[in-house]
């Protein structure tokens, strides 16, 4: 069995859940061997899935006064296969020793990298094996290059069908793609139970309605005057920034004045007026279920739990490096998995705001997740757990994947034979003497 260390980059928490979701796809005893590296501290994100010992907290990468260079150093001080290399922090130094020093003691067989380009470039010039988290955007400079060069694959957490239509052969070749990995219970929730949740909501005191003062009963809420059922549209962010979406809820409250507009996740104060509920939730599942309308950023986790269900989507990608949610947002529309924001308002005024009009531009899509995968998963491995201790209805590619690294007694044999197989590059033979 193969020991498996994650680094997982503290921006946001999607890189922590991303690692959690993956270590409860592993055997009990497979689970226990994973170590998690991280700087993400442990108020901003709790692993359900492995104990904390298993989680090295590394030193901040943040840049110092005292620093011999800065990070971005310029055209002559800054090395073209890194993004970010301050000299002489002392952070930076300490960290790079807690990483290695980790591998070596704990026997680290294979690292993932989600992400950075500058532990990449650190485990390879120190041997170490290592698949690299390649997330969607733009990603064809030198630093990022580099990196996939480097790695034995390269881990794509998203179908195949929302590739950047513009990456390499290459780097699509050398790409392992997982699909999508949800983090959430495979529950069945009625729109009943989703109703008594609206209603526990609006006792609890967590509704704003910006409509009236005297609030009704959600179900009154739910009802307009002729005794129609006004539409209910649920606005999901997380905690990597929401500037963008929160920034279109007056336009939202606009376009739909009648609606029931919940809010989950963080929302700025000045926007707590556009909407009725403003609250956070462990599970968002019924709210994808049954309300009318889903408006979400392109986040990885937040596009993962919501794609496999047909409540119409609407996107409003946030700002990020590389353009990860706009080429995410522009391969949902493409794919007729979503309408983009503009779409959504045309369709608004065409269309009265009626819930319908939306189904008939977005194609249906089923419940059910894909059958692809992979592969199957090896029959030696324990089916026992590997039901018990998925906590999702989960794509079968990164269950074959995960489970991969538990059949192979050595990184080289997996490599060759499992991973290898798999992919659409080879490594160049070595050249004859």
């Amino acid at each position: 069995m193969m020991r498996i260390g994650y680094y997982a980059h503290h921006h946001g928490s999607g890189h922590c859940r991303q690692a959690d979701k993956l270590a409860a796809l592993l055997p009990n005893d497979a689970r226990a061997q994973l170590t998690v590296f991280t700087s993400l501290d442990i108020n901003s994100y709790r692993f359900t899935a492995i104990d904390e010992q298993q989680i090295v907290r590394l030193n901040a990468e943040d840049e110092h006064p005292d620093d011999i260079l800065a990070g971005r150093a310029g055209e002559y001080w800054q090395p073209a296969s890194l993004h970010y290399s301050p000299v002489g922090n002392g952070d930076i130094q300490k960290r790079s020793h807690q990483i290695l020093d980790t591998i070596f003691q704990r026997k680290i067989d294979l690292m993932i990298i989600d992400v950075s380009v500058e532990v990449a470039m650190l485990c390879r010039a120190a041997s170490i094996p290592y698949l690299y988290v390649r997330l969607p955007g733009i990603r064809d400079d030198a630093p990022h290059l580099g990196a996939f060069t480097g790695a034995l694959a390269l881990l794509a957490p998203y179908p195949k069908a929302l590739e950047f239509t513009h990456t390499s052969e290459w780097v699509c070749d050398k790409s392992l793609y997982l699909d999508f990995i949800s983090s959430q219970k495979a529950e069945s929730y009625t729109y009943e139970s989703f109703i008594d949740i609206l209603a526990k909501l609006s006792v609890g005191g967590e509704i704003s309605a910006p409509k009236s003062t005297n609030l009704p009963s959600i179900e009154t809420q739910l009802t307009d005057k002729s005794g129609a059922t006004i539409p209910i549209i649920t606005v999901i962010k997380g905690y990597g920034g929401h500037k963008a979406i929160d920034e279109k809820l007056p336009e939202l409250r606009s376009l739909l004045p009648d609606a029931l507009i919940v809010s989950l996740g963080p929302i700025d104060d000045d926007k707590r007026c556009y909407v009725d509920i403003s609250t956070e939730v462990d599970d968002v599942t019924p709210f994808i279920c049954h309300s009318n309308y889903l408006m979400m950023a392109c986040g990885l986790n937040a596009v993962a739990q919501a794609y496999h269900y047909d409540t119409p989507l609407i996107v409003v990608p946030d700002d990020r490096p590389h353009n990860e949610q706009a080429v995410m947002a522009e391969a949902l529309v493409t794919q007729n998995k979503a309408l983009n924001w503009q779409q959504f308002k045309t369709l608004m005024s065409v269309n009265n705001g009626q819930p319908e009009s939306i189904d008939q531009a977005i194609n249906t899509r089923s419940k059910q997740h894909p059958t692809t995968s992979v592969d199957s998963i090896e029959e030696n491995n324990s089916e026992e757990n590997s039901i018990e201790e998925i906590n999702a209805v989960t794509p079968t590619a990164a269950q074959a994947f995960m489970h991969s690294t538990t059949a192979y007694p050595t990184t080289k044999r997996w490599f060759e034979n499992w991973l290898l197989p798999r992919l659409n590059l080879t490594p160049e033979s070595k050249i004859k003497d």
